[in-house]
């Protein structure tokens, strides 16, 4: 899948979360939701995935990634 039409169906179900759940919850209930939806629109992810930080081209630290597409 293309990165712009990977980009456009993350976009709307991120959006379609939104109207469905509103304002107001924990992001953790967002996330659950949001997994739930990449899932019926057959979007391969990670959740939780550590990915390497660089600067210069040497790795500087690792950060924890919500969602990896």
């Amino acid at each position: 899948m293309e990165h712009e039409e990977l980009t456009h169906k993350i976009i709307g179900c991120a959006m379609q979360v939104h109207r469905a759940l509103g304002n107001g919850f924990q992001e953790v209930i967002y996330q659950r939701a949001l997994a739930i939806e990449f899932d019926h629109q057959n979007i391969n992810f990670e959740r939780e995935k550590v990915t390497p930080v660089f600067y210069r081209d040497l790795e500087i630290g690792t950060r924890r990634v919500d969602f990896f597409c």
